[in-house]
């Protein structure tokens, strides 16, 4: 299909990706290596989701039992790794319950995602925002979306939904939930760092989450209440502190005029840390405040219903179902759903993982229809472990792999050969999967 063709008003594809993110990110490049035609639909100016939102946030969560999960994440990690000098390199996580991580340069990964996007001949679409399907019984026959030329068509054979909130797919009449069973939804973020702060002298605390300093300036009135504990991590460059502290609470995700007032509380709440930071903490003195993120970071909306809904039982088991199609051993990462609370709570055993099954990623009814990334089938329990990036990857992948089973088949995604999926990501080198051990790299 030539470019000409795919920017006409009415778009024919193989395969529409709904949101840019890491989940929307590896189906598309997923589905396109399989020889698929792929749109990408990505509402903002810029791909990457939580990367877009929260610059500097670590990938957490790529490496269960001390294994990278391999796929995309690896390829991605190691290409930025094999960089001179390095835009990645795997750190131990400063959050208690997790294991190492992968820090990056923001900017240079996001680079490479967009050329990723290119070699697989994505055909990417920014600043286009999905609005409603049009279906024909229990398929999506259309996705209608606008750019800044208006309203437009795309007519897919398989829709992925990886928008993180799950707007197409509930208006295709897909069952979900918001937050928790009483509706709370975990706490919206807004991120910042400091730049040119003293490593040695910041990180010389016992105690790793500030609260000694975070108590003195809450008495004071110069941090908000909610600053109890202060979540500061080494960024990727040296002398940069990546802080994720600034959390607001009670904020739905899916209303674009609450999270624009959460956006502007948080704005006011880091600028008053910052200042907090270079008063109080040593090694901040001469930090200055950078990378302010665009908007707030959204942790929980809409859960879609799937075949299978992951529960937090599953998850303390071990469980790593037949269809499984990634590795995790998060904890349980709960962000002040109903109060400040926040947990990073052990889910399994050290040296235990679970995975998690495709069936998660796939509705009961509509036949050409798959969703990725947080937006999956999972209990609130299991959803606080299973949100990392590196997993959202994963699942987008698992989705664009089945995307070219299901069109080559002439079947639905309910009806997908999990086994040939799985052994297809298998060679594409993502790890533990249908009863392969994880072995350390």
């Amino acid at each position: 299909m030539t470019k000409q063709t795919m920017s006409a008003a009415n778009v024919a594809t193989d395969v529409v990706v709904i949101g840019g993110g890491t989940a929307g990110f590896g189906a598309a490049v997923a589905a396109g290596r399989q020889g698929l035609s792929v749109c990408l639909l990505e509402a903002g100016p810029k791909i990457g989701g939580v990367m877009a939102f929260c610059p500097g946030m670590p990938w957490g969560g790529a490496f269960p039992c001390d294994t990278i999960i391999g796929g995309l994440m690896q390829e991605l990690s190691d290409r930025l790794a094999a960089m001179s000098p390095p835009a990645a390199e795997k750190r131990s996580c400063a959050l208690e319950n997790f294991g190492p991580e992968i820090q990056y340069d923001h900017d240079i990964a996001t680079l490479t995602m967009f050329e990723m996007l290119e070699e697989a001949n994505v055909d990417l679409r920014l600043n286009a925002t999905a609005l409603k399907p049009r279906m024909e019984g229990r398929r999506i026959a259309g996705i209608e979306f606008c750019d800044r030329h208006g309203l437009q068509v795309i007519t897919p054979k398989i829709v992925i939904d990886c928008s993180g909130d799950g707007d197409i797919s509930a208006k295709a009449g897909v069952p979900y939930r918001l937050g928790d069973d009483s509706g709370n939804m975990m706490g919206v973020s807004l991120t910042f760092s400091m730049e040119n702060a003293n490593w040695d002298q910041v990180f010389a605390e016992e105690d790793p989450y500030f609260q000694r300093q975070a108590a003195k300036g809450i008495s004071e009135g110069r941090l908000h209440q909610d600053l109890s504990k202060l979540y500061l991590m080494k960024g990727f460059h040296r002398d940069t502190v990546f802080c994720n502290s600034v959390v607001i609470r009670g904020i739905d995700g899916t209303d674009p005029q609450a999270v624009s007032r959460a956006t502007q509380e948080g704005r006011r709440r880091c600028l008053q840390m910052a200042q907090f930071l270079c008063r109080d903490v040593p090694g901040f003195e001469a930090a200055r405040m950078s990378n302010l993120g665009p908007t707030v970071g959204v942790r929980e909306t809409r859960k879609l219903e799937g075949m299978i809904q992951i529960s937090g039982t599953d998850l303390a088991k071990g469980t790593k179902f037949p269809d499984g199609i990634v590795c995790c051993d998060n904890p349980i990462d709960d962000v002040m759903r109903s109060s400040d609370e926040m947990s990073h709570d052990a889910i399994v055993a050290s040296g235990s993982y679970y995975t998690l099954p495709f069936r998660a990623l796939v509705p009961r009814k509509i036949e050409n229809l798959m969703f990725a990334g947080r937006i999956l089938s999972a209990d609130p329990v299991a959803f606080a472990s299973v949100r990392g990036m590196p997993q959202c990857m994963a699942m987008g992948q698992a989705t664009g792999v089945a995307a070219a089973q299901v069109i080559h088949d002439e079947t639905t995604v309910q009806q997908v050969d999990t086994n040939a999926v799985i052994t297809k990501l298998q060679a594409q080198g993502v790890k533990g999967l249908a009863g392969e051990t994880l072995m350390s790299a």
